[in-house]
């Protein structure tokens, strides 16, 4: 929606490459991994993320270990559908901690949600008390899944 795509060369690929398997990485490491020295790779670090192509750093968590292991996939179909509604269950959504990812969908209902949660009856529990009150929830669908075979941190590989 307006967004534009950033232009990258082979060291902003090599670059990204890294720092989305290593983000603690130091520069002079990152610059040995690269092939190119300390000062121009820390440039071209700096740029990637005051133009937002780096958005930050985080660390990542084992959710099993943390007993949050439980996860269901949710279809959310709105009674309204003009841009005021959207954008009044877009913030809402952001508010709703179980709520790990929401995908404003083309399809037969308008938005995929993946929650977190530490079990069927908590899960149950966010489904009665904070995803069917968002605004303009009309009803909704749930799919539990049973393994996660493929889960990783967005890399920019093979951009």
């Amino acid at each position: 929606m307006g967004e534009s795509t950033f232009d990258l060369d082979g060291f902003d690929r090599k670059i990204l490459d890294v720092v989305a398997v290593d983000g603690r990485i130091t520069v002079t490491e990152l610059a040995k991994r690269i092939g190119l020295s300390k000062s121009p790779t820390q440039a071209r670090l700096r740029r990637l993320e005051e133009t937002g192509v780096v958005r930050g750093y985080c660390a990542l968590f084992d959710p099993i270990l943390l007993g949050r292991d439980h996860v269901a996939f949710v279809e959310v179909k709105l009674s309204d559908t003009r841009e005021t509604a959207l954008a009044a269950f877009n913030a809402a959504v952001t508010r709703v901690p179980e709520i790990e990812q929401c995908h404003l969908i083309a399809g037969a209902f308008d938005y995929l949600l993946k929650v977190r949660t530490s079990g069927m009856s908590a899960y149950r529990e966010v489904l009665a008390e904070r995803l069917s009150t968002l605004p303009h929830v009309a009803n909704t669908s749930t799919y539990v899944a049973m393994q996660a075979v493929k889960e990783e941190a967005v890399a920019p590989k093979g951009q």
